[in-house]
């Protein structure tokens, strides 16, 4: 949970709270906190709290390390035992279900592949009042379930009671399928840039070749970024708004680290030289599709530069992930993979036959057919037979318990996202 995880109770023996009956919570009955009211207060703190703990996380990593390491090194595993950072942590595979969890996680995952997503969301329910204390892949799965199916109050729900049981700031909302299946951007190769520790004029020429290349998608990767001037800011606004209203798929990676940066750039009232800052920290918050902090920040810019506040409009290809190691440009995978798809797997053999490491990005992946995560797998096993590194990264978690029951794991890498 980042620098300030030894925060937590160290007698992790303790029962866990109750949990309210599933049957409460779906029929919108009061759950354990006194009132609506109540619970938005909660919430608030909760969010004011995690907010506090991401700044002063940034800062002291920016004082501490060169270079962030991978998500994977050292990450908690379901069973709450830490594993130690190796020389290498991209070997590191992903980590199975804890005994305790295993039935529910299995089956909860096939019910949804299968297209059952309320049948697997009352088992992941039902889970939930009888896992240890340190099994979180249930409640993973469970958030995941709720983005692809664009149910924010039930993901609002859950996570205060996540936060509650763990002790740690609770996940933010991030859709999985921002926009309809029928409107997602073809599936293919990505073209990608991660951003070095500062961020100045020097990135215009990197943007300029992200925005010249034939890719249908983007990715931009801010997880290094450690700083940002006024002239950063110009050259990169720029380029998000010509990236938003075009028709290609946007992925922004550690976008987070980049809104952090910007909010002490600002001083209600006082006007710069360049209000870039100001409009780049709107332009973020539109394309992370977060709407009350969006208008929230457009009343302030309007208070300092005495101007009309801008609009919100909901992104229409835009996808939020974690930063990651990269290895070049990625293949950007579909909001759904059926049984049967030709040419997703011919793009994929056409996109690995020039190169010895496959990355296929799944930040945009919602769902994958039972049927058409074994046709994918075993196209993923032949590749990966020749000599090559097979990857998937920013899975969700229910598709990633789907394929390490299919067998994936050995041959093919896989790297759910973070909570």
């Amino acid at each position: 949970m980042g620098l300030f995880s030894f925060l937590k109770k160290k007698n992790d023996a303790v029962a866990a709270p109750s949990w309210p009956p599933p049957e409460s919570r779906l029929r919108s009955e009061p759950s354990r906190l006194a009132s609506d009211a109540e619970r938005e207060r909660q919430r608030e703190i909760a969010r004011a709290t995690a907010a506090k703990i991401d700044e002063i996380e940034l800062e002291f990593a920016s004082d501490m390390f060169d270079d962030e390491p991978a998500w994977d090194s050292g990450r908690r595993p379901a069973n709450g035992v830490t594993v130690a950072a190796a020389p290498d942590p991209d070997d590191i595979p992903d980590q199975a279900a804890a005994p305790a969890s295993a039935p529910a996680v299995d089956e909860s995952a096939i019910l949804y592949a299968n297209g059952q997503s309320a049948a697997a969301e009352q088992l992941l329910r039902e889970s939930l009042a009888t896992l240890g204390s340190h099994e979180r892949l249930p409640w993973w799965m469970l958030f995941d379930l709720y983005q692809a199916n664009g149910r924010e109050e039930l993901f609002e729900s859950i996570a205060i009671d996540y936060a509650s049981h763990f002790e740690t700031s609770p996940p933010t909302w991030k859709p999985i399928a921002p926009a309809s299946v029928a409107s997602q951007p073809a599936q293919g190769l990505a073209a990608t840039e991660t951003f070095d520790t500062l961020l100045d004029a020097t990135v215009a020429p990197r943007l300029r070749r992200v925005l010249e290349a034939q890719a249908p998608n983007v990715r931009l990767d801010f997880g290094k970024v450690r700083s940002i001037d006024t002239d950063g800011a110009d050259c990169l606004l720029p380029a998000l708004q010509t990236l938003r209203v075009s028709d290609r798929g946007l992925v922004l990676a550690g976008a987070d680290t980049l809104i952090t940066m910007l909010r002490p750039m600002l001083v209600i009232g006082k006007r710069g030289a360049s209000p870039a800052p100001w409009l780049l920290l709107l332009e973020l918050l539109l394309l992370t599709n977060r709407e009350k902090d969006f208008e929230e920040a457009a009343m302030d810019y309007c208070v300092t530069y005495e101007v009309s506040p801008p609009s919100f409009e909901a992104p229409r290809h835009v996808s939020t992930a974690a930063p990651a190691p990269s290895h070049g440009d990625r293949f950007m995978l579909p909001a759904v993979i059926s049984s049967l798809d030709p040419a997703l797997m011919g793009a994929i053999e056409a996109y690995a036959a020039e190169r010895d490491t496959l990355v296929l990005d799944c930040s945009r992946l919602a769902r994958i057919e039972y049927a058409g995560a074994g046709s994918l797998l075993a196209r993923l096993d032949a590749q990966a037979a020749a000599g090559r590194t097979v990857e998937l990264r920013e899975l969700n978690h229910l598709v990633a318990a789907l394929l390490r029951l299919l067998g994936a794991g050995e041959s093919v890498r896989l790297y759910p996202h973070r909570y």
